[in-house]
């Protein structure tokens, strides 16, 4: 299966990234980098890309497992190297699950499953960073 995204160059340091559903973002460096701060960073975007994947796996494990869960977020933290060029080197990521009747094991299941089997873009992140995974159900915000 071909992807395709189309990403084209505004001016300065802003680019408009079309990926292949045909939603756009954008993509800008900081002001510390020259430009505006008015997009989301690349490599930042990646990490939104890993935890998209793996939260699109478990909530579609959660349908077909019939678990009741109130709200759901993945905390993402990743350390760069030191040397250019900069790459995560690694990778945290917290699933914390909220409800008042939480079926833990069945949730660990779901997370299981996606970051061991179905993630591709874990898999991806497997050849360059050490990576890990937290279970948190009930955690403070």
């Amino acid at each position: 299966m071909k992807n395709t995204v189309t990403t084209k160059w505004l001016g300065n340091m802003k680019f408009e990234s079309t990926n292949p559903s045909g939603k756009t973002l954008t993509i800008d460096a900081g002001p510390e980098s020259g430009g505006e701060g008015d997009g989301l960073r690349p490599k930042a975007l990646m990490l939104s890309g890993l935890a998209g994947c793996s939260g699109l796996d478990v909530v579609h494990m959660i349908g077909k497992m019939r678990l009741e869960v109130a709200d759901f977020e993945i905390v993402t933290e990743a350390e760069l190297t030191d040397e250019n060029p900069k790459y995560y080197k690694s990778v945290v990521m917290h699933f914390n699950f909220y409800g008042d009747d939480l079926n833990e094991t069945k949730l660990k299941r779901a997370v299981d499953l996606s970051v061991e089997k179905y993630c591709g873009v874990m898999e991806m992140f497997r050849q360059f960073a050490e990576m890990s995974v937290q279970i948190n159900f009930n955690p403070e915000k």
